[in-house]
């Protein structure tokens, strides 16, 4: 029997927005540092988005030294809020751009040097900015944006940290002794993307890349943590290499550490800090305590609505269930239902790719190969149904009031990004997986692909719960097992790859490094879409407006992390 609605819930996900959101804002402001949303113009007219952090020592009396932080591919500005934090608390303006085609930043993306050029440009025109002593730091793809502005402006910085990143590779230019000027290299030993950076097998072996040679100036293997030749003359080099993967130099004490060090020695005019003095990851506790709340706002606000007398129609107290207890053939479909998703996943991304290319309709290339992944499984599973076959169970829909909740609860969501945004200039989110608010342009790419991923919703949902439902289960019991249906082949198949990748030093696809770290953020999604659709069908005995109300959310959290490869 589930809960009678109350506005319990609601509260409480109000108070962990609240106490999560300033958390955050306090760490991120910590020592008086001041954070402005800034938009500039960019390359053809282009507007570019940023956060401007600025130390209270940086003036137009006493300009400090400034640095351009750059995050990686189908990642926003928020992304580089641990290395931005710490910089700034040592005196450093920094301004932590959005790419091109990324965040709030207009499309497409990797056009006009990734915005890279402008953002330098833009910094170099803050009269708070010591022009004699900027630093460059790019992660991944934000290592090629920070090499374009360097190319654009070879007089125009002092020196640069490349985060997972690489000279040559991509659309960068290849590297030599003498340009870059001053460059740290923070190459991950378990980094996924080593074969496409410095062309060889494993991260750590970084040091024997003839790339990497080329660009320290020697024909022997790199020594780490040596620097080779001189600060003064511009032709400093420096490899390391932290024991953690690709995406995990954003959450890395000791990649962040490296960063200050370096420009620590190469920049005049910062504070003096340790560098193991680092805060930036209670603001990460912040943002995740936030993101709980957010999770925790749909369930009290789904739950409140239910309380009014239009949407008490949806309250139903007896939900039906395919099976009275867990028999041999439950534990089949449930197998079933984990592998499938996983083994199309490489597939239908490619196919996504091939079918797919950006256009004026559906503009964000991964988007589009999630999109056809959904509609993939979205058909198997029906499919599946009618071979893996249970009782018949009898639903009684209705369409619009299901579709009404579903729009109002995600509202009141989508006002509590907005608030903390406003208020303490946040988002909800751990590490690269985060909610944020969306800007005209994404609204309007959300109502394209909010299509299909609602058709791929209200048909795996309604599997999930007339396939697997059993009428025995307890609340937790029902909870972990459409959790693990959803989102537990994804994660054994994770755990697979990265054992692999840890004690190989290669992921099992090894071809597939963009694809496997996309596929981390379906762990923590789907278990947030088991979590409403057991929460909502418990309380309504109906899939639909738990399906409405992912639909809704997950395109949402899609279409607003993901690049822009069309710009109309």
């Amino acid at each position: 029997m589930p809960d009678k609605p109350t506005w319990r819930t609601f509260i409480i996900a109000w108070l962990l927005i609240l106490a999560g959101s300033l958390l955050a804002h306090q760490i991120q402001t910590a020592g008086d540092i001041e954070i402005k949303d800034v938009r500039f113009t960019g390359a053809n007219g282009n507007t570019l988005s940023a956060l401007l952090y600025i130390p209270d020592n940086a003036s137009a009396q006493t300009p400090a030294p400034g640095i351009l932080a750059v995050h990686g591919y189908i990642n926003s500005r928020e992304v580089q809020s641990g290395f931005a934090i710490e910089f700034a608390r040592r005196g450093y303006v920094v301004l932590a751009l959005d790419q091109a085609g990324h965040g709030y930043s207009d499309g497409p993306a990797f056009a006009n040097g990734f915005g890279g050029p402008a953002a330098l440009d833009y910094l170099r025109r803050l009269d708070i900015v010591d022009n004699d002593n900027i630093g460059l730091e790019g992660h991944s793809m934000g290592g090629w944006t920070v090499l374009a502005a360097a190319a654009a402006t070879p007089d125009g910085y002092r020196s640069m940290v490349l985060q997972g990143s690489s000279t040559g590779s991509g659309m960068a230019m290849p590297g030599t002794p003498d340009w870059p000027r001053n460059v740290a290299v923070v190459f991950a030993q378990y980094d996924e993307f080593a074969p496409l950076m410095w062309e060889v097998a494993e991260g750590a072996d970084a040091g024997t890349s003839a790339k990497l040679q080329a660009l320290f100036g020697t024909s022997s293997t790199v020594i780490e943590g040596q620097v080779y030749g001189s600060i003064d003359q511009g032709n400093a080099r420096v490899w390391h290499a932290p024991p953690v993967t690709h995406p995990g130099n954003h959450i890395s004490h000791t990649s962040i550490g490296h960063a200050i060090d370096w420009f620590g020695q190469t920049l005049e005019g910062g504070t003096p800090g340790a560098v193991d003095d680092q805060i930036w990851f209670f603001k990460e506790v912040g943002t995740l305590i936030g993101l709980l709340g957010f999770v925790m706002l749909i369930l009290g606000s789904f739950n409140i609505l239910l309380l009014t007398p239009y949407f008490d129609r949806l309250r139903s107290p007896d939900a039906p269930s395919a099976y009275v207890r867990r028999t041999g053939k439950w534990w089949v479909a449930a197998t079933i239902s984990a592998i499938i998703p996983v083994a199309t996943f490489y597939p239908a991304m490619g196919w996504g790719a091939a079918l797919l290319p950006a256009t004026a309709w559906l503009p964000q290339t991964i988007s589009s190969q999630i999109a056809v992944w959904a509609i993939v499984n979205g058909v198997i599973f029906t499919i599946l149904g009618f071979i893996i076959r249970t009782g018949k169970l009898t639903y009684s829909h209705q369409l619009l009031p299901s579709i009404s909740i579903a729009l109002l609860t995600v509202g009141m969501a989508y006002l509590s990004v907005l608030a903390a945004d406003f208020l303490f200039k946040v988002d909800f989110r751990f590490w690269f997986v985060g909610v944020k608010a969306m800007n005209l342009n994404q609204l309007q790419i959300m109502l394209v692909y909010l299509i299909p991923f609602t058709l791929f919703f209200v048909l795996a949902l309604r599997a999930l719960h007339s396939g697997l439902s059993v009428a025995s289960d307890r609340p937790l019991t029902q909870y972990s097992s459409n959790a693990l249906a959803l989102m537990g082949g994804f994660l054994l198949f994770l755990i697979a790859q990265y054992t692999s990748l840890f004690t190989r030093g290669v992921l099992l696809t090894p071809a597939e490094p963009l694809n496997t770290i996309v596929m981390m953020q379906f762990v923590p999604m789907l278990l947030i879409v088991a979590i409403i659709s057991t929460y909502t069908y418990r309380r309504t005995a109906s899939y639909l407006p738990g399906a409405f109300i992912n639909a809704l959310f997950v395109s949402w959290y899609i279409v607003a992390g993901q690049a822009t490869q069309f710009a109309g």
